[in-house]
């Protein structure tokens, strides 16, 4: 259904058995699992789906080594488990990561681990060889039955630098292991929507939206892009906003009487980073290092460009939060302590982005031994309004394990069976994954005309789903874009199909032309002239919409209209070059 038709459906029957509010990566899960059991269920997103911290994690799928030293084990075993359960179900996303910790001492960490583990002390340490191994001897137990990936690995100093010369050669050891990595959490979000929509009409979603208070124990539901606002009667409300709890509760709830502070977030932020030196140095493994005041940092080699983070810092507006200058300083500060011969400049850094990790309200100083454990808790109204279950913490890897705690709750108040399990569900592109890419992607273009090149191209981007993508391509004629590794068919398809509203959608979101640094102002130009013919847009609609998304991406990205020209000048530069090759 479109907008209009979802609109239409609430005015002629409000009553609807869950609203979900927010379309992050949890409340898209959580969607997901009371739509599959056949439950009334309405999704509003305020902004777009995975616009907030959903689209700025550091792109780990991982166990959370650190967090063994605040003692959260069963986090830890969930999210192995959850990693492992992705790893087989979105596989066109989702992949191993080897990841090598550098180790500059051998003992250090042993006592200010304990005390930490016990509750004793709050203040972070340097972490040994002794307190490293124990944790990943932890790491490997807890994956023993499973075993999808080799068990870690120490080295020894000269054979840790004679694999990675550019390491700070003040290590001892350096020990490896593999969590995983996701390539394009915004579209694994997509699919998690379009698997909860796909079971029927009972199953609906909008983005740009609002739930409204409008009387006592009332809710509306606005549409922010035409102005539209209809009535809307829910049996029970979801809060799964994130960072934006707290804010959503005090806008759901009437009277002098409000929930209390259920959130304390932090922001962390992140730079993308174009430097050939740099890749080289990470052979392709992921640097989990220690800076030099404790803090954990990673880097690895993300879709070209190399991926660096992240900060750690309590926020109070979520709404707000972007990479401050000083963030930006600080994470150059410790690649530069860990790879000190590597040289990166400023303008090398074509991305950046920030985002508030959802953690329960919390005193503590040291913003790392924050539990990062998720938790449900209902909020009853005292004015015959529907309870609100909010949905407190949790980390992206286990967004599939939260949602179903989280529906099993929904579903045991609206006395209705659990029908369908997501344990082994597929998501999107990973259904029906080849065992031989090759043979597919040479099956799919012998069927579309398609060249192989272009097939597996729409594979990495999509998985199996790219089958359904080029047949849509070869469907009628097709023009390549400013960037050739998209065509205008393949675009047209994304704004029909994914719930595109603003250019930001598709450059950010459903794309990954703006994070790697590949985006120009030609191709920004090019389609917004295709999503405003889509959309009919007159000529001062598609100027508000170019200034807002230009806007956006300078203060939330740090990338400003001269950099997107000069791109134009280095794409024409190289399609001369390749040419001239032949």
């Amino acid at each position: 259904m479109n907008r209009e038709e979802i609109f239409d459906g609430l005015r002629q029957s409000p009553k609807v058995d869950v609203c979900v509010l927010g379309g992050g990566i949890n409340g898209l899960s959580v969607f997901r699992e009371l739509a599959l059991q056949g439950v009334n269920v309405v999704l509003v997103e305020k902004h777009d789906f995975c616009s907030g911290a959903s689209a700025a994690l550091s792109r780990m799928v991982h166990g959370g080594l650190r967090y063994l030293e605040n003692g959260e084990f069963s986090l830890v075993r969930e999210s192995l488990v959850e990693r492992d359960r992705l790893l087989r179900n979105a596989p066109h996303y989702v992949g191993p990561l080897p990841t090598t910790v550098p180790v500059f001492d051998v003992f250090s960490g042993l006592a200010n681990g304990a005390v930490r583990f016990l509750g004793l002390s709050r203040r972070p340490s340097r972490r040994g060889a002794v307190v490293i191994k124990a944790g990943l001897a932890i790491y490997d137990f807890l994956t023993r039955k499973r075993a999808l990936m080799p068990r870690h690995e120490f080295r020894g100093r000269r054979s840790t630098l004679g694999r990675w010369p550019a390491l700070n050669p003040a290590i001892k050891n350096s020990a490896t292991y593999y969590d995983a990595w996701v390539s394009q959490p915004e579209r694994l979000g997509i699919e998690l929507l379009q698997d909860g929509l796909s079971a029927g009409a009972h199953a609906r979603a909008v983005n740009y939206g609002e739930l409204k208070l409008t009387a006592p124990g009332r809710y509306a539901v606005r549409d922010n892009i035409s102005g539209t606002e209809i009535s809307i009667e829910p049996t029970l409300v979801v809060n799964a906003t994130g960072g934006w709890i707290d804010i959503a509760n005090q806008s759901l709830f009437s009277g002098p009487v409000r929930p209390a502070p259920l959130m304390g977030g932090t922001k962390g932020s992140h730079l993308i980073i174009d430097n050939d030196d740099l890749t080289r140095a990470l052979d392709g493994h992921m640097i989990y290092y220690e800076n030099e005041d404790g803090r954990i940092c990673i880097l690895f080699p993300y879709l070209g460009k190399v991926l660096v983070g992240s900060t750690d810092i309590r926020v109070d507006d979520p709404e707000t939060v972007r990479c401050e200058t000083a963030e930006r300083d600080y994470i150059l500060q410790s690649l530069a302590f860990v790879l000190p011969t590597i040289k990166v400049r400023t303008d090398e850094i074509v991305f950046q982005f920030s985002g508030v990790r959802p953690l329960p309200a919390s005193k503590d100083s040291f913003t790392g031994r924050i539990p990062r454990d998720h938790y449900c808790t209902f909020v009853e109204t005292a004015d015959a309004g529907p309870p609100v279950l909010c949905m407190i913490g949790g980390k992206w890897t286990t967004f599939r394990s939260f949602g179903e705690l989280a529906a099993d709750l929904v579903l045991e108040r609206l006395v209705r069976p659990r029908r369908v399990a997501t344990v082994d569900r597929a998501i999107g592109g990973g259904r029906d994954f080849p065992a031989d890419r090759e043979a597919w992607i040479a099956r799919v273009a012998a069927a579309t005309a398609l060249s192989p090149i272009r097939v597996a191209t729409l594979f990495e981007r999509y998985g199996t789903d790219a089958e359904r993508v080029a047949a849509f391509v070869a469907a009628a004629p097709d023009a390549p874009l400013p960037h050739p590794a998209y065509s205008t068919r393949e675009v047209q398809l994304l704004i029909r199909s994914e719930k595109v509203e603003h250019l930001d959608d598709l450059l950010l979101r459903r794309t990954t032309l703006a994070i790697t640094g590949e985006l120009s102002l030609e191709m920004t130009d090019v389609v917004l002239a295709l999503l405003a013919a889509e959309k009919h847009w007159p000529v001062a609609r598609q100027a508000h919409e170019r200034a807002r998304f230009l806007t956006l991406l300078l203060e939330r990205h740090g990338v400003d209209e001269d950099t997107l020209s000069a791109r134009n000048e280095q794409r024409s530069a190289l399609c001369e070059t390749t040419a001239r090759s032949g």
